[in-house]
């Protein structure tokens, strides 16, 4: 059975997606010694942040159709099931190598990117009547953040 999700599902996703970055930014800025990296890592995890209040708003202003649900769900399982998701398969819970700015920013990377082909996938899953182009802005975001760690990447090595 095919699940069409709705824009306002995504979005919930993506605040998820966003506060677990934050976590993963805080969690590697407190491993690190120097204090040049534990800022950058502390700015990270506050752009999360302010990713997560972006997306907060983009969904507050969803039309009613596009919040509206494409199945009965009176148990609000869809949305357990995306945060399962969300909480999986993006700034999971994994062993990270903390042992320099490097290795977190390459780790860094590897979920951005996880992010952006997990919404390419649900912007597939999403009807245009319930908000598809509204993933774009998402993925747009996550982009974003590939540039920024991509470039402090470079400018260590």
């Amino acid at each position: 059975m095919q699940y069409d999700f709705n824009a306002d599902e995504v979005f919930a996703m993506a605040e998820q997606i966003e506060k677990n970055g934050g976590v993963f930014y805080r969690q590697a800025a407190a491993a690190m010694a120097d204090a040049d990296a534990k800022a950058f890592l502390n700015d990270l995890a506050a752009m999360e942040d302010d990713h997560e209040k972006t997306f907060k708003a983009m969904r507050a202003g969803l039309s009613e159709q596009e919040k509206s649900g494409t199945v009965f769900d009176p148990n609000n399982e869809a949305m357990q099931y995306l945060k399962a998701l969300a909480d999986t398969k993006v700034f999971f819970e994994k062993p990270m190598d903390t042992s320099s700015l490097k290795e977190i920013l390459k780790a860094a990377i590897t979920a951005e990117k996880d992010s952006i082909v997990f919404y390419l996938g649900m912007r597939d899953a999403v009807a245009a009547k319930l908000g598809k182009e509204r993933i774009d802005a998402i993925i747009k975001e996550e982009m974003g953040h590939i540039r920024q760690l991509s470039a402090k990447l470079v400018a260590i090595k």
